[in-house]
């Protein structure tokens, strides 16, 4: 039976995760930052996917900044005229990703640039998006991450080392199948989202891209079951904010409260279950994508609220449908089987 009780590393992990994320959407709301999206969830993802923190992690994290931000404009530069070209631009700039994430040390860089990536491709194609807001956003939303980081680690430090995450030894046929069933899906629901000008749907997006974090079809099936229920329960924690603040919402000051005791809530379930990208994860997340982009004075997000819990079962339904084709598909070769 799973043990709800936390340990002092993760009371110590939870409080951090908790100022960082509220942090970040305070200063992005006080200065009056477009895309608090990023200031909200960037904490979380740096502060919640891993253990630790150190030196390498952040270079790691500013760098994936920076590298999204050459590979969009790469890509737009040279092939935006071009569809079929820019598919297969897209496809070559997530198996690089994805083989970062599969083969060397550096998951980070690989897995935080993969989110943004498709975000950036995702908004920068529409003419309503200033590109450039988005990009001075994201810098200074994973610079705010990092210092942000640095400064909870000095502040609420761990009282003993923390144990690296264990590391696969994979087949050279392996890490073929993870890279392609991740570039595929990924590139997949690039042309998906931007045939149906889905811009409205930034939660499927963000989500069809963090389920395929485990890079394989059994991995993605869990992620995607755990991400429903997550989104469900951030869902409902968010219009529950909304009904009892009612014509609060103007109040900065009462919002952080509300994020920060519902991100304790959903971090601490993140933590319990002590199984990566769970169900409290993607409650975690979900919260700040609703209080980061859309939780704002005199704008009700009972509809929307509601949308995004669609659109992301939905999206990730048929995610879990082409993924089950794909992994059979591969497995049928030598040199890409799981």
């Amino acid at each position: 039976m799973m043990s709800t009780n936390l340990t002092e590393q993760e009371k110590r992990r939870l409080l951090r995760i908790a100022f960082g994320s509220c942090g970040g959407f305070f200063l992005c709301k006080l200065m009056g930052w477009p895309f608090g999206v990023f200031f909200t969830v960037y904490p979380m993802l740096l502060l919640g996917m891993l253990p630790k923190f150190d030196r390498l992690i952040a270079a790691q994290f500013l760098g994936s900044a920076l590298l999204n931000v050459l590979e969009v404009w790469f890509l737009f530069t040279f092939f935006e005229p071009y569809p079929l070209l820019m598919t297969l631009g897209v496809f070559a700039v997530y198996c690089w990703h994805f083989r970062l994430m599969a083969s060397t040390p550096y998951f980070l860089l690989g897995a935080a640039g993969l989110v943004t990536l498709s975000t950036l491709l995702h908004f920068s194609s529409y003419d309503s998006t200033n590109i450039m807001d988005m990009v001075a956003a994201i810098g200074l939303a994973s610079l705010f991450s990092v210092v942000a980081a640095a400064v909870l680690y000095w502040l609420i430090p761990e009282t003993e080392p923390v144990a690296p995450p264990p590391r696969q030894e994979l087949r050279p046929s392996q890490v073929n199948h993870r890279i392609l069933m991740g570039a595929i899906l990924a590139t997949l629901s690039f042309m998906v989202f931007q045939t149906l000008d889905l811009k409205d749907s930034l939660s499927a997006q963000v989500a069809t891209m963090l389920v395929l974090f485990p890079m394989t079809y059994q991995g993605t099936l869990t992620a995607a079951w755990n991400r429903c229920k997550g989104v469900a329960y951030g869902c409902m924690l968010a219009i529950t904010v909304q009904l009892l603040m009612y014509n609060l919402i103007s109040h900065l000051l009462l919002v952080v409260l509300a994020l920060f005791i519902t991100v304790l809530m959903t971090a601490k379930l993140h933590l319990v279950e002590r199984a990566g990208s769970g169900m409290g994860f993607g409650a975690l997340t979900t919260v700040g994508i609703l209080f980061g982009q859309y939780m704002q004075p005199n704008k009700d997000i009972l509809y929307g609220t509601a949308y995004r819990l669609t659109s992301v079962t939905v999206a990730l339904l048929i995610l879990m449908l082409l993924a089950y084709l794909l992994d059979s598909i591969l497995n049928r070769f030598e040199m890409t089987r799981n």
